[in-house]
């Protein structure tokens, strides 16, 4: 029983990855955006290695040169400052892992098990240092290198140091001057997204409360509205992103850039957009089931409160449409109006209930309200 019931959900698994899959290629060659910039900064990283190999390995025939094309994949990173701060660490600590290696090595007669023991104790010891970020790890993995290679003459260090600075100024120099990563669009990309997700989400909501067994889905419903936190946590990122994108880069001349991002005021805004969603989704979960905290209002109530979400999804696919390009501001009133006219609707029929089933209405009024308040309208 427990193998039938693991395959389909394996299957199912399965599924939503290829169809994840399937949507991100689709996104990476059809418009701009964060799957766009995944590809361009990944065949980026992989012709900086090919660069460094072709550099260290073809021409000067250096004796370790995996060195460069490694270093120089390490360094293409999502902002031109991030390579540049990356390559400091990265260069510091690997220089440090083939000094101590070739010490140890020396110290004990290039005896490979004591130099083991003399060096990596301290080596992944020292790689925790804060200062050295994520590459800490890297001193102890080169010093490995240095110690199994069986050889630490000066000019044996020297050409491992050489490979790694190729690397690093491979890398650097490709991340910089080639679509240098500028990250001013991913705000409205990531603004507009969560602008369609919210809208469709309404959109199902509305649908589902005009069926027979409205509440149905109230659970689902729910977990859909936490998961729109990620997206809004997105856009948090992107927004970090463009600022340090902007810092010691070049793309801004380099680069067609295109409008500054939307003002940190939307950020805000669509959180509280999401929060009323959430609430509202979760409102509608707490009347659904036998076991429901509270009774479920009437279904002349819930009719009109479909019509309210209904109109809410409708501006909040506009206002995606706002963050590519501009709207009508006379149909965007429109519908802001058609708004606010299904909620007296839904308002007054509050009104006319009696007894505990009042307090769920009451409560989806407010929080219907304050969507649209939430919403809008902006000028």
């Amino acid at each position: 029983m427990a193998r039938d019931v693991r395959w389909p959900a394996a299957g199912r698994w399965a599924g939503r990855e290829w169809a994840g899959v399937r949507r991100s290629v689709h996104n990476a060659f059809e418009e701009p955006g964060p799957e766009r910039d995944t590809l361009v900064q990944s065949l980026k990283a992989a012709a900086a290695a090919i660069i460094a190999w072709a550099l260290t390995g073809w021409w000067l025939q250096a004796p370790m040169a995996l060195l460069a094309p490694w270093t120089a994949v390490a360094l293409v990173s999502s902002t031109v400052y991030q390579s540049l701060r990356i390559g400091a660490q990265q260069f510091a600590v690997i220089a440090l892992g083939t000094l101590w290696g070739s010490i140890a090595m020396t110290i004990t007669y290039d005896q490979t098990m004591a130099a083991m023991l003399l060096t990596l104790p301290f080596m992944t010891l020292l790689g925790n240092y804060r200062r050295f970020g994520s590459q800490g790890i890297l001193g102890a993995t080169t010093a490995l290198f240095v110690i199994t290679y069986g050889s630490s003459s000066t000019s044996t260090v020297g050409h491992r140091l050489l490979e790694t600075l190729i690397g690093a100024v491979v890398g650097i120099a490709v991340n910089a001057l080639i679509l240098p990563p500028v990250h001013l669009r991913s705000v409205r990309d990531r603004l507009r997204r969560l602008a369609r997700e919210s809208a469709d989400l309404l959109d199902r909501m509305a649908d589902g409360l005009r069926e027979d067994d409205a509440l149905q889905k109230a659970e689902d419903w729910h977990a859909e509205a936490s998961r729109l936190t990620m997206s809004l946590q997105g856009v948090a990122d992107a927004r970090y992103w463009a600022t340090e994108g902007a810092r010691w880069n070049p793309g801004g001349r380099l680069r067609r850039t295109g409008p500054p991002p939307p003002p940190f005021a939307e950020d805000i805004r669509w959180s509280g957009v999401c929060t009323r969603i959430l609430t509202v989704a979760g409102t509608l979960n707490g009347i659904h089931g036998d076991d429901a905290g509270l009774p479920a209002p009437p279904s002349r109530f819930v009719a009109e409160l479909a019509a309210v979400l209904e109109q809410a999804a409708r501006i909040c696919a506009k206002e995606a449409e706002r963050t590519t390009a501009s709207v009508d501001g006379l149909d965007r009133k429109l519908a802001f109006d058609e708004a606010w006219a299904a909620h007296r609707a839904l308002a007054d029929n509050v009104q006319h209930q009696k007894g505990p089933a009042s307090a769920a209405g009451d409560a989806l009024v407010l929080e219907a309200r304050q969507l649209l308040v939430d919403l809008g309208p902006r000028s």
